[in-house]
């Protein structure tokens, strides 16, 4: 069955270009790989993926686009061909990409008015295998989107795009995947928005030594460090200039995609931090709100 297979980049507008471009490069640890006088794509060194963030000079922050990856052109093509009979708001149909990296694919607004790239078929670059106490960013481990409908949401990435439950947290928080990585996309309830993206380091020590270089460029931890249950994942959670959180992650688990049962955790302290010794905590980040521009189409 044709389905999504991996997260290739987020792109986000930004009204602070520059300040948002050196976060990236100088703070966060990513690889420019292109740049126009408004645009500008960032990839992390330790994966193929051409460019795992896009970003835009725009009037107001916002998400542009998700983009998620198929496996082939057919893949796109019957993937486009379920998000239409979904009835989704179609931004143009599967075609040759001109953005950087190319390939094949097509965009769509999910039912929420959050825009969504599918492709197959984009150029990949160098990658390097990343030394123990670097502190880059290896990629992008996962995306969690709040929802106003987030069960329907749920049922949209399963049914539409392939994604299979992997763990609730109680009633109100989805873990899924598309892959044997427990999860690559999680949803909670809220404004149709994104919560933050996370990238996955080498190590728990890389994970450290990069909130360490963050903590010198004047960059305290939002949230962490812990530990997950749902995935048994480390997590220290930041902030960019823009308002957009950013995570630095480890040692998710890995499932069997076709196999594994989901399971229900019962909130709680321990739960949502088994280490249960950092600092912050959701209510120290950025409250969500409604992403600017929800089903107006960004530059593609």
């Amino acid at each position: 069955m044709s389905r999504v297979t991996d997260i290739r980049y987020v792109g986000y507008g930004v009204a602070e270009f520059d300040a948002e471009k050196a976060f990236y490069t100088d703070v966060w640890g990513l690889d420019p790989v292109g740049e126009t006088e408004d645009m500008a794509w960032f990839k992390a060194a330790g994966d193929d993926e051409h460019h795992v963030v896009q970003l835009r000079k725009a009037e107001a922050n916002r998400i542009d686009v998700i983009a998620l990856s198929a496996d082939t052109r057919a893949d796109v093509d019957a993937l486009f061909a379920k998000v239409e009979a979904a009835g989704c708001r179609v931004v143009h149909a599967p075609r040759d990409l001109t953005s950087p990296g190319g390939g094949y694919g097509f965009r769509f607004f999910s039912p929420d008015g959050l825009e969504f790239e599918v492709s197959s078929d984009v150029a990949t670059g160098a990658a390097r295998e990343l030394a123990r106490w670097e502190g880059l960013p290896v990629k992008i481990s996962h995306i969690v989107l709040h929802s106003p409908k987030h069960q329907d949401m749920v049922k949209f990435f399963t049914d539409v795009l392939g994604f299979k439950i992997s763990d609730w947290l109680g009633d109100f928080m989805c873990f899924l995947r598309c892959s044997s990585a427990h999860h690559r996309i999680a949803i909670l309830p809220g404004p149709a928005c994104l919560n933050h993206v996370a990238y996955d380091m080498l190590s728990v020590d890389d994970m450290m030594r990069g909130a360490h270089r963050l903590k010198l460029k004047g960059i305290d931890i939002g949230w962490g460090p812990g530990r997950h249950t749902a995935g048994n994942n480390t997590f220290s959670y930041f902030v960019t200039p823009g308002g957009f959180v950013t995570e630095y992650t480890s040692e998710l688990e890995e499932v069997d995609f076709d196999a594994h049962e989901y399971k229900v955790h019962v909130p709680a302290p321990l739960v949502m931090d088994q280490w249960g010794i950092g600092t912050g905590g959701p209510q120290t980040l950025p409250h969500p709100a409604p992403n600017p521009g929800l089903f107006e189409a960004a530059a593609a």
